[in-house]
């Protein structure tokens, strides 16, 4: 029997069509793997920047910009994304303003009495505001040191500034103080008043808080029952004591053993003034985490204003969105300018760390100087540190061309990291 020869053009025409969709399909999956391949690609190039300043040198926005360059120079198409961060004391409002905040300036009174522009940070109905703008080291003149007589009376007008913009949650940063007043000036701006036994205001500063003889709080600010008042810092000190503010950090103030001693006596007895104005609770402040934070502003905030103590750094991740950039990311740089032992306590690169690893995402650290081992790096959650001395073995270059230096330190971190 003779073969149809339709039925032989339709085989024919199925086997090729048959054919052409085998090598659509094959064709497609070629696509296909490439796509994936350059999708897998693109996700290994993925790097969260979330980097403290390096003080002295660069600030956290700089130390980002210039790991980026450094990236860059290996791997062009390289996925950044910067998050600069800080733990609560000087750059706190640089960062939030780096984060999408808007930077707010007003007058205050500055640590050594003068008026000098401060900033905070607004976004909606959150502020950061940062004691160290109006109250900080950074304020007084080179070799000028005022450690009985600096107060934080700018620090209480610039959070009332923050409260006049609308502010209803405020991340209060402490760090870089210049005082050591326990508060007693930021409480007074507020409408608190401290009165010797004449019935007359004590002077500015934690020395003349020796002749303080009562405490009236009643005309405090009322806005703040009303307001989320967190006080974020890197440490955990007490008021006063072996560990307290005047004893850790007064000489760093320019404070003498007899001034420490003048300090810690005048701050106990502020404490136990505050003890008959509020009851129990000043003294329970007074040994609370926090409240030896910035010359003892924490406690302040602590037992006048209804603060509530956090870490700064775990506080400012939340307020800048560090968890959605972190689920970007597939590789962390993290840093500041020394990673020492205080690093592992409090500070920016080890939050930024301890939230990578716990999403298992690797870290790595740039610094200025490293005086970590590397069993201590492991176990803050950071793999291997880049100091700029891989680069540069003098240590006044490093400071002075700490940028440069750290674009090639960039580079080390894209070989090691970036490439296949």
């Amino acid at each position: 029997m003779g073969r149809d020869p339709h039925l032989g053009i339709g085989s024919q025409r199925r086997d090729c069509l048959d054919a052409s969709k085998a090598r659509k399909a094959r064709g497609s999956k070629v696509a296909d793997a490439a796509v994936t391949a350059e999708s897998e690609r693109a996700q290994a190039r993925r790097v969260l920047i979330a980097a403290d300043k390096f003080k002295g040198s660069l600030t956290a926005v700089q130390v980002a910009q210039r790991v980026t360059a450094g990236l860059r120079r290996v791997d062009p198409e390289v996925r950044v994304e910067a998050l600069p961060v800080a733990d609560g004391g000087d750059g706190t409002v640089a960062a939030a303003v780096a984060g999408g905040f808007e930077r707010r300036e007003v007058t205050v009174t500055g640590p050594l009495g003068a008026e000098v522009t401060a900033a905070y940070a607004l976004r909606g109905d959150t502020a950061v505001v940062e004691m160290a703008e109006a109250s900080g080291l950074q304020l007084l003149p080179e070799g000028v040191f005022a450690p009985l007589t600096a107060t934080t009376y700018g620090s209480g007008e610039l959070l009332s500034a923050a409260l006049d913009a609308g502010a209803r949650t405020i991340v209060f940063g402490v760090g870089g103080s210049a005082t050591t007043d326990g508060g007693a000036g930021m409480l007074a701006a507020l409408g608190a008043k401290f009165l010797d036994a004449d019935g007359e205001p004590v002077g500015p500063g934690g020395g003349p808080l020796r002749d303080l003889a009562s405490a009236d709080l009643s005309g405090l600010d009322r806005r703040f029952a009303e307001v989320d008042l967190i006080l974020a810092s890197d440490v955990d000190n007490p008021l006063t004591g072996p560990k307290g503010a005047p004893a850790v950090y007064g000489p760093q103030k320019g404070a003498t053993p007899e001034d420490v001693a003048t300090l810690d006596a005048a701050l106990a007895h502020f404490a136990v003034v505050l003890e008959k104005a509020v009851g129990p609770r000043a003294a329970e402040h007074a040994k609370a985490p926090g409240a030896g934070a910035a010359g003892g502003i924490g406690y302040g905030a602590l037992v006048a204003l209804g603060a509530r103590f956090r870490a700064g750094i775990d506080v400012m991740l939340d307020v800048l969105g560090f968890a959605p950039a972190l689920d970007r990311a597939d590789l962390v740089i993290t840093g500041e300018g020394s990673l020492d032992e205080q690093t592992l306590h409090g500070k920016a690169p080890a939050g930024v760390a301890a939230a990578a690893r716990a999403a298992g995402v690797e870290v790595v650290a740039v610094c200025g100087r490293l005086k970590l081992t590397e069993e201590a790096l492991a176990g803050a959650g950071i793999s291997r540190a880049y100091p700029l001395s891989l680069v540069e073995s003098d240590v006044a270059r490093c400071m002075a061309e700490a940028g440069p230096i750290l674009e090639q330190v960039g580079e080390l971190i894209a070989r090691d990291h970036l490439t296949v």
